[in-house]
């Protein structure tokens, strides 16, 4: 029987019939990356193929833009927090008369972190319930609306300023807890293998930009309006012209910040779905194989409903309902019931109890900043704008010390030494930093003091800080991934609130008028306490680098992967799947 030439076999796609659907999106990689596998019948067969093509792929541009919008809020949240720190100083001036009650500025900064709890476990819930794709970026208008909010605020008759104040801060906190589970688990999804670390450390390092950034523009803005500051000798000397300053300096550094997010929002409102979840949560193979394309080509985006008839139509569709062996369907039950498991309640215990025992050393070292700048030349200042300043610069300069080099650290070395030495060695070291500053806080004196705190705040970013954010990320099923996460970041913020709220009141404990801080040594052995603690909680994690998101849960949730235990019942040796992807690869080039 004659052929007609333009005749293509049955699940074969012709070159040249697809390509008008495929490029009218404007772009010719998501062609050609659909034809790497457009003769695969099985579609667990293009499961397999869509997760490879993510963790297989080489580090491009499209990592650089998904670090830079995935970290967009961990630059907010850690701008926020220098921000606060020389807003309060500033609103001190404005409302109060150059001294804020210590309850009101406790208040003020805390009230994110309260906030940033209830973000991370909501969306870390709603991630897994509803999907990443459809509340990535709510999160972000959140924040920029409650920043924008604050900024708008003012005294009346009405309503005080310190309650509404605190009521947009908590708001703004949501908002930038529910980046945490969310940037995390999209990056952690979308990253190939090999930097999986690197990329997710990367995304978290935006922290210490974002703290370059806040002492960068409280500079410019006590630079601006020195005229308007330096004549003021003490508080009591800052009239109409000194407090209107004040007043418009920190709603321009507290507003600022929302800067980055506003650049970053439209790109997570149109980033495609993780493919891990279309695939292991929905179920919909042939929409999570086209919206990896999609990814992999630089688009914005979820593959529309074109590219997946493309992409169905490119092979004769076999039926899954009946063979495909799925996870478990996510829901309240089954989430008690795998936690309730001892190898999978210590990885919660471990990354949540880990980054509690963290954040307490972390936000409580600050304690020690006024005696910190006293030793570079940077004390506080009775002068309005010289406070102002030496505040400003003077933390500029012990975060570029310390804090953004060791994040680099992290990022360069993760994927290489690992996650678990890493954060381990980090608690040690940060157990013996903290020792020294509290046993010896009178004997090294104030540039011992310096050398500690310096180093302190690099083995926190070269160590726990940054690994207690990326292993959640990996170590958890897809379906639980977010919401374990949250609980885990939110654990962390407790740790926060703790040692703000609790531990470091303890500084002025039986002090004297004379003789504040008295016990502030005590209060670094207390956090040395928790720095040893996170050791034994860092024990219960286990090391993930080099491994597919797919094979960290096989072997640590016991959930096999699904495109290999249907290839073995179907065809026996999944080793030749390395052999069918080189040969239809192969065939795939020959055909074009």
């Amino acid at each position: 029987m004659a052929t007609n030439e333009n005749e293509v076999p049955a699940g074969i796609a012709h070159p040249d019939h697809h390509t008008g659907h495929l490029t009218a999106g404007g772009n010719a990689a998501f062609h050609n990356y659909i034809n790497d596998f457009a003769d695969v019948e099985d579609p667990l067969e293009r499961r397999r193929l869509a997760l490879e093509k993510i963790d297989n792929a080489k580090f491009g541009w499209y990592h650089v833009r998904a670090i830079f919008v995935a970290g967009v809020g961990f630059m907010t949240d850690a701008y926020d927090l220098f921000a606060i720190n020389l807003a309060v100083s500033m609103l001190a001036y404005v409302y109060w008369a150059g001294s804020m009650p210590s309850p009101t500025s406790t208040l003020l900064k805390l009230s994110t972190s309260i906030g940033t709890v209830i973000g991370q476990v909501s969306f870390g819930y709603l991630g897994d319930r509803l999907g990443r794709k459809k509340i990535y970026g709510i999160e972000l208008i959140v924040m920029i609306s409650a920043t924008v909010m604050q900024c708008c605020l003012g005294h009346s008759p009405a309503i005080g300023f310190v309650p509404i104040f605190t009521f947009w801060r908590i708001i703004m906190g949501i908002g930038i807890g529910g980046d945490y589970p969310l940037s995390s688990i999209i990056t952690s999804e979308f990253s190939t293998t090999r930097f999986r670390g690197a990329i997710m450390g990367a995304v978290f390092a935006n922290q210490g930009w974002g703290q370059l950034m806040a002492g960068i523009v409280a500079i410019c803005c006590v630079a601006g309006y020195k005229d308007d500051l330096i004549y003021a000798a003490k508080a009591s000397e800052c009239d109409a012209k000194c407090i209107k300053a004040c007043d418009q300096m920190w709603r321009i550094l507290v507003g600022f910040g929302c800067v980055p997010g506003c650049i970053a929002l439209y790109f997570r409102l149109t980033i495609p779905e993780s493919p891990r979840y279309t695939l292991d949560v929905e179920y919909n193979f042939d929409k999570g194989a086209a919206d990896t394309g999609k990814f992999i080509s630089g688009k914005n985006g979820n593959a529309d409903a074109e590219d997946i008839k493309v992409l169905k139509d490119l092979t004769a569709i076999a039926s899954i309902n009946d063979d495909v062996v799925t996870p478990p369907k996510a829901s309240a039950r089954d989430f008690f019931v795998h936690f309730s498991k001892w190898r999978h309640m210590k990885l919660l215990i471990g990354t949540a109890g880990s980054w509690f025992m963290l954040d307490i050393a972390y936000y409580g070292l600050g304690l020690n900043s006024a005696v910190i700048l006293e030793a570079i030349g940077y004390a506080s200042s009775k002068n309005v704008y010289h406070s102002l300043y030496n505040a400003s610069a003077g933390n500029l300069i012990l975060i570029c010390a310390g804090s953004i080099p060791g994040y680099w650290f992290s990022v360069a070395t993760v994927d290489w030494i690992g996650r678990k030495p890493i954060q381990i060695a980090g608690f040690v070291l940060l157990t013996a930093i903290l020792c020294i500053m509290g046993f010896g806080y009178h004997r090294i004196g104030e540039h011992g003091l310096l050398a500690m705190y310096i180093l302190a705040q690099f083995f926190e970013n070269f160590g726990p800080n940054t690994t207690t954010f990326i292993v959640p990320g990996e170590i958890y099923p897809t379906r639980y991934r977010s919401t374990a996460h949250g609980i885990s970041a939110a654990c962390g913020k407790i740790g926060a609130i703790v040692a703000q709220s609790a531990i470091g009141t303890l500084e002025d404990h039986d002090c004297s008028s004379t003789d504040t801080d008295c016990w502030l040594p005590h209060v670094m052995e207390i956090f040395a306490l928790f720095m040893l603690l996170g050791i034994f909680t860092s024990l219960l994690i286990p090391e993930t680098k080099r491994m597919t998101l797919e094979e960290i849960n096989e072997k640590f949730h016991g959930e096999v992967d699904v495109s290999k235990a249907n290839y073995q019942s179907k065809y026996g040796n999944v080793n030749d799947l390395d052999h069918y992807t080189v040969q239809a690869s192969s065939d795939n080039s020959d055909k074009a």
